[in-house]
């Protein structure tokens, strides 16, 4: 396969807590659990990860997220370390409760851009997830030069 439009995206990253963030991100944001690995009991350090990926099923795109009990790197976002969701319309309410029920923080965003178009929610790990209530499409930005 060609790398193009077409090609996956995974994005991975570490967790303090995967059971927080499966909370978040399934119960909160409503992903599917596409696969899960438990560290072997045992197993040399550089092999002993837990990992997680959370996405829809239709989506080009899923979450890893990964940890591992030895010597691994902490989670250390910043503010502009944004996963945005563009909904295309109005955030609802009961969505941002469901996120904040299960883990998530709303804080305002860096830039102000993001406040003024979207709700900004902090997952268990300090990470940004943006809903923004704008459109996004590539093929229509590229079509507007």
């Amino acid at each position: 396969m060609p790398v193009d439009g077409r090609a996956h995206v995974r994005i991975a990253r570490p967790s303090r807590d995967l059971a927080a963030a499966e909370r978040f991100w399934t119960r909160g944001l409503g992903l599917s659990v596409l696969f899960r690995k438990e560290a072997e009991e045992g197993a040399p350090p550089e092999e002993a990860h837990s990992l997680l990926m959370v996405g829809w099923p239709d989506a080009s795109w899923h979450l890893e997220l990964v940890t591992a009990a030895g010597p691994f790197p902490q989670p250390a976002p910043t503010v502009e370390d944004l996963l945005v969701v563009y909904t295309a319309g109005e955030v609802p309410e009961e969505l941002l409760a469901r996120l904040e029920e299960h883990g998530g923080k709303r804080v305002p965003a860096h830039n102000p851009y993001w406040d003024t178009w979207g709700v900004t929610v902090e997952d268990p790990d300090g990470y940004r997830l943006v809903l923004s209530t704008r459109e996004w499409s590539n093929e229509q930005v590229l079509a507007k030069r």
